[in-house]
């Protein structure tokens, strides 16, 4: 099913699992976490709005279609400045939706700016404190135009997290 990513093995950002580990040779790991809110009323916003694709929208990218992450479907990000688009292909490799943990990862497909995957997961603790979690993996597309241009993706991808991370902010 996870035909046409452009890196293995899918699922690796583990967004089930409260804490990732394992070692990734050749890929920029990324891990960070966040208190976004407090109290079922930021719970049910954020979990609604995970799955929604929010964190992706609320930072100023287009999502096609306009439907729940849902796993082996394939997704368009686009994020445009002035007359460029940028366009991901993507496909979500796992979902977890729980009671407190709810959330997903993308892969990358053939024709992304870079390879890997980004995984977006809200959660919430016993105190009621709701979390963000974003997990990613990132290395150079295996080919084409965005190869050279991976530097410059990553200054790109630091500009884009700080924007995650306020997404969903309550």
């Amino acid at each position: 099913m996870h035909e046409g990513l452009t890196y293995a093995p899918a699922g690796a950002t583990s967004p089930a699992d409260h804490l990732w580990t394992g070692e990734f040779p050749g890929f920029r790991r990324f891990d960070t976490t966040v208190v976004i809110g407090h109290g079922g009323s930021a719970w049910t916003a954020a979990s609604d709005a995970v799955l929604r694709w929010g964190i992706k929208r609320r930072s100023g990218f287009r999502v096609a279609p306009d439907i729940v992450a849902s796993i082996d479907e394939q997704y368009w990000i686009s994020a445009g400045w002035g007359p460029v688009s940028v366009h991901e292909p993507v496909r979500v490799v796992a979902v977890v939706d729980t009671e407190d943990r709810c959330g997903f990862a993308y892969g990358t497909l053939l024709g992304h700016p870079v390879s890997g995957e980004e995984a977006f997961v809200v959660h919430r603790d016993s105190t009621g404190t709701v979390w963000l979690t974003l997990r990613s993996l990132t290395r150079p597309a295996p080919a084409g135009v965005w190869r050279a241009a991976f530097p410059i993706l990553l200054v790109a991808q630091r500009f884009y997290r700080r924007r995650y991370l306020r997404a969903l902010v309550n």
